[in-house]
């Protein structure tokens, strides 16, 4: 019984490392396929966010971001100079801001997640129907561990 139990424990260990890398990998093949562009990842990453969240305050979006907030004060700049990322004052506490994509920032994410969206459409294309049944199921499990 604990040989077993042991197996177990190993077969997972394994299993998260190889799928570990492999998340670390495709995530970053993903991120590549982009419209060329000065927007970098980070920025990107914030846009999406507010995308993604709706509005926040700065500190809420260091948060998501898992920055420090000074980190996020220079991200929102550059985006708030692009016109991406507008300010309004928070409606119950006026030492607060909330931030949000402007009408361009919806626009620019739209285009970074379209061309993310067909490089993947093509990877998939190359799969065979039972590969994307497996990747559909996998994707089913990857977001209820995400959520844990």
């Amino acid at each position: 019984m604990t040989e077993r139990v042991m197996t177990t424990e190993r077969t997972a260990e394994s299993l998260a490392k190889t799928l570990r890398e492999a998340i670390i990998r495709f995530s970053r093949r993903v991120r590549q396929a982009r419209p060329v562009g000065d927007l970098t990842f980070s920025q990107l990453s914030a846009l999406t966010s507010l995308q993604l969240h709706g509005a926040l305050t700065p500190r809420e979006l260091a948060d998501v971001e898992r920055v420090q907030p000074p980190t996020m004060t220079k991200i929102v700049g550059k985006l708030e100079e692009r016109g991406l990322v507008g300010r309004t004052p928070h409606p119950t506490d006026g030492r607060q801001v909330i931030l949000a994509a402007t009408d361009e920032g919806r626009a620019v994410y739209a285009v970074h997640e379209d061309a993310r969206n067909e490089w993947l459409a093509v990877q998939l294309d190359q799969l065979t129907p039972e590969e994307r049944d497996t990747l559909a199921r996998a994707a089913e499990i990857l977001q209820r561990v995400a959520r844990a």
